[in-house]
């Protein structure tokens, strides 16, 4: 599956550029970036118009924010930074169970009761295309991977670079063995319990790199960076015909 971060778009105007992206799923950022709800509305009725799966990130491991982005049209979320089993808990409770709280979702949970029957049926179907993506993207994340598969529910697990090597001390140096041998590892594990995993890379070559050790959710780069580049890419091309020099992003950066 193949998508990318959606971290600048806006409006309505982009749904023509998405229908012929080929994505198969987009992630809207409400982690780093500044959407309220209505926004994510919006963008998850866009990406569904397109023909491209909605999943939102939502900004910190919490079901109540699971809850708000089930209700704006997501079709899954992406938990950021899970550390613990009842973390990872809370929130695969809240994307299946959802609208149930409190002690009755706490009992659907630990011990497989629901209010009745027909309840238990009703949230199944109601949620039976629902995504719900853990990120595992720190040391202790990595360190409690087994205890954290072992929650029944799970979709996918999310590998963030930028964090899980700045928690690994090698701040994006995503060539370093150390780095290279936790994929491996989460990888491996998430394979053994059939749990695809993602990893959010910027590059093609780094990219590649994820798909060859066996990711199997492909999210490459961010709708900005994307643009960018391409942006970047033609304009060189006609420089070049015009004999003028060619430019890269980096000359145009404001580093005052």
């Amino acid at each position: 599956m193949f998508g990318c971060m959606i971290s600048s778009m806006q409006g309505v105007r982009f749904s023509g550029a998405l229908a012929g992206s080929t994505l198969d799923f987009a992630i809207i950022d409400s982690e780093h970036g500044s959407r309220d709800r209505a926004e994510i509305q919006l963008l998850c009725m866009v990406l569904r118009q397109a023909g491209v799966t909605p999943i939102v990130r939502v900004p910190i491991p919490k079901s109540e924010w699971v809850a708000m982005a089930l209700d704006a049209g997501a079709a899954g979320v992406l938990v950021p930074y899970c550390e613990t089993v009842e973390e990872v808990q809370a929130v695969v409770a809240t994307a299946k169970w959802h609208p149930l709280k409190g002690e009755y979702l706490i009992r659907a949970v630990t011990e497989g009761v629901l209010p009745s029957d027909k309840s238990k049926a009703y949230l199944e179907n109601r949620h039976k295309e629902s995504i719900v993506i853990i990120g595992i993207e720190s040391v202790p994340g990595h360190q409690n991977l087994d205890n954290i598969l072992e929650v029944e529910g799970i979709d996918g697990i999310f590998i963030g670079p930028n964090d899980m090597s700045t928690s690994l001390g090698i701040p994006d140096d995503y060539s370093n063995e150390k780095y290279t041998d936790v994929l491996k590892d989460i990888i491996s594990k998430s394979d053994a319990k059939s749990v695809p995993v993602m990893i959010h890379q910027q590059t093609i070559e780094t990219s590649a790199t994820a798909i060859n050790l066996g990711a199997r959710f492909i999210m490459h780069s961010s709708d900005s960076r994307l643009m960018q580049f391409a942006m970047q890419d033609q304009m060189n091309q006609l420089r070049e015909i015009a004999g003028a020099a060619k430019t890269t992003a980096e000359d145009h950066v404001d580093t005052a």
